[in-house]
């Protein structure tokens, strides 16, 4: 990477929500593929959810724990950072216009999913990433989640960072309302290592990278691809 860019994972699953590999093999795989900061983001949902894999207010103490034990041996065998965070995932069963997920990264406290929630975690000084946000005009097998789209103005105060590239997926209508944009890999499976990221041009740790998505300065996206001869599909 160029002097002073950090390379950025801004989005994980491990097994303590959806994920298929632990915080020790997300940690391997991308230390192993020479990344600076890799972000764990597990989901949390709110009560009606039928997602059951989530972290919740009993589970939040071991997931930190976990993740700030593979900390020290990520920056000691790697010289990667590791930063904690949440999906905070507010799914309306009906509606995708209701439905928003966004990422709080740097969370040092727990998060419920119900009122208030990206102003508490405002507070706690994360950075809010909007993930996956789908407008109105596009179409995936995923679950859609649009309601960022939708009531952008509601949101435009509160989030610092929006997600052109998820893994394969473009969304163009933030590149048309010229928003902060970030890329990462929605990760879940080792496979999905291979997808746009981010570099941020800022100190290498963990403050400094959160506090400077928040800031919303220029930050660089690039496709990551584990083979330069098979270039990173990529589905509008």
């Amino acid at each position: 990477m160029p002097d002073g860019l950090l390379l950025c994972e801004l989005h994980a699953h491990t097994t303590w929500s959806d994920g298929y590999l632990t915080v020790p093999e997300l940690v391997d795989l991308y230390g192993r593929h020479e990344f600076d900061v890799l972000c764990i983001t597990d989901h949390v949902v709110r009560l009606d959810d039928p997602l059951t894999t989530a972290v919740d207010s009993w589970t939040w103490p071991g997931y930190v724990s976990a993740i700030r034990a593979e900390a020290r041996r990520a920056i000691d065998e790697y010289g990667l950072l590791l930063i904690p965070g949440l999906e905070l995932t507010d799914n309306d069963q009906d509606d995708p216009d209701r439905s928003a997920h966004a990422l709080a990264i740097g969370l040092e406290r727990h998060i419920a999913v119900d009122g208030g929630i990206l102003t508490a975690a405002n507070e706690q000084g994360a950075a809010l990433v909007a993930a996956h946000p789908y407008s109105a005009g596009d179409s995936t097998p995923l679950r859609l989640t649009r309601r960022i789209a939708a009531e952008l103005e509601s949101f435009r105060g509160l989030i610092h960072r929006y997600e052109l590239f998820n893994r394969y997926e473009v969304f163009s209508w933030i590149a048309e309302e010229r928003l902060p944009a970030v890329a990462s890999g929605d990760v879940h499976r080792d496979t999905h290592l291979a997808s746009w990221k981010t570099l941020v041009p800022c100190e290498k740790n963990p403050a400094a990278v959160v506090d400077y998505l928040r800031s919303r300065g220029r930050v660089f996206l690039m496709p990551y691809a584990l083979d330069e001869r098979e270039p990173v599909p990529l589905a509008a």
